[in-house]
């Protein structure tokens, strides 16, 4: 027999045992034992999941309404109500695609469509530094998989010339802001290198991108013109759309191709049609949060320039490594944080490389520029390197 009790102690003693929070949500708050501190950890990078007045509005907007509560099945079965169809024809149709398709989460959207869509002919060429979710998806396939240093395209390229003539199929796979790094893809040499060979599908997950990059919120492909020509594009409604569930946009063919063959899909019950509403609610608003996007971006600015050098540096985006190094030094100086009053979590193998246990701060537009520099006093206070 396992010994788990065993298992966990090593967990306890390497510094790297999870519990699940005990916390209250106060709008960009959070209360934990006892404790009232500005959130730095959150995937609601717009603000929106605390706004009252669009949950009122939306609120309003349904009264009276006989929207069901649950789907009570899948979709295949009757769980396929009116509201997905009209979500995703809105979907297709903003993005200038073919098709789109909803899923329950990130996480199902991942695990499914690359083992749907891939077989022995195939190869995935995935970044080394993908989301868990992407990579349990290439495991869970029968193709056989590469995996390329973390925006190392040279070397990306290198395996696609060498390895090409050999399979039916080569599927690249990156997200475009990435998780941890919060740095960026390429994602406009990726199409380049997409177009010189006939037999490869692109696939980007959008997940921490959609809400916050583009003039409209569509995410990172929007920002560099490149929607049309990715042709597997992910994204989730989680974070910055302060909803649940996931979206692919591509053809019409793959699109019924996973509606037959994709297990996630096929075997789950579908998101209640209440939910799909409240998303699409957002989503449509999405053009009009330029001002949160815009303020989210400097804020960033200002926490990338002050950790620079201890992970602030690598980042692009609104998600901020502070790279402490080892588990126990980083989980202590998380623990300092949230004395001052700044909920921030460590971040630790296996979810990131060994050595590099870090403290990610998760911006949201809802943070002041005050609360920002607040926040900087107290990092400069615990570490001479910073400034």
């Amino acid at each position: 027999m396992i010994d788990y009790r065993q298992k966990l102690s090593e967990l306890q003693r390497t510094g790297s045992l999870r519990r699940l929070p005990d916390i209250a949500h106060g709008g960009i708050y959070i209360e934990c034992d006892g404790r009232r501190m500005l959130n730095f950890s959150s995937n609601d990078y717009l603000g929106l999941a605390s706004r009252t007045d669009l949950r009122n509005e939306f609120l309003e907007r349904i009264k009276g309404s006989d929207i069901p509560l649950s789907s009570s099945s899948s979709r295949l079965l009757t769980g396929n109500f009116k509201e997905y169809a009209r979500f995703e024809e809105l979907l297709s149709r903003t993005f200038g695609r073919e098709a789109a398709l909803v899923f329950n989460s990130g996480y199902h959207a991942n695990t499914g469509i690359l083992p749907a869509l891939v077989d022995k002919q195939t190869l995935i060429i995935a970044d080394k530094l993908v989301h868990a979710s992407i990579i349990d998806g290439i495991l869970l396939g029968k193709a056989e998989y590469k995996r390329f240093r973390h925006n190392d395209y040279g070397q990306l390229e290198k395996i696609v010339s060498e390895e090409s003539s050999r399979f039916e199929q080569l599927i690249i796979v990156t997200e475009s802001v990435f998780s941890m790094d919060g740095d960026i893809a390429d994602l406009q040499r990726l199409v380049s290198l997409k177009k010189t060979y006939k037999n490869i599908l692109l696939y980007v997950d959008e997940a921490h991108a959609v809400g916050v990059r583009g003039a409209s919120g569509l995410g990172l492909a929007e920002e560099l013109g490149c929607i049309q020509d990715i042709d597997l594009l992910v994204g989730t409604f989680g974070k910055a759309l302060a909803s649940m569930g996931a979206y692919l946009l591509c053809s019409r063919v793959i699109k019924e191709y996973l509606v037959n063959t994709m297990r996630p899909l096929i075997f789950s019950t579908a998101l209640p049609p209440l939910q799909i509403a409240w998303t699409q609610f957002l989503f449509e608003r999405l053009p009009e949060f330029t001002a949160e996007r815009e303020h989210l971006s400097a804020i960033s600015r200002l926490l990338r320039v002050a950790l620079n050098g201890q992970g602030g540096e690598i980042s692009d985006s609104h998600i901020i490594p502070y790279i402490v190094g080892e588990n126990q030094p980083c989980v202590e100086e998380a623990l300092r944080l949230q004395r001052e009053g700044f909920y921030c979590l460590p971040v630790r193998p296996p979810t990131v490389p060994k050595g590099t246990a870090r403290i990610r701060f998760s911006l949201n537009a809802a943070i002041s520029e005050k609360d920002m520099v607040a926040l900087i006093q107290a990092l400069n206070y615990g570490s001479n390197e910073i400034y």
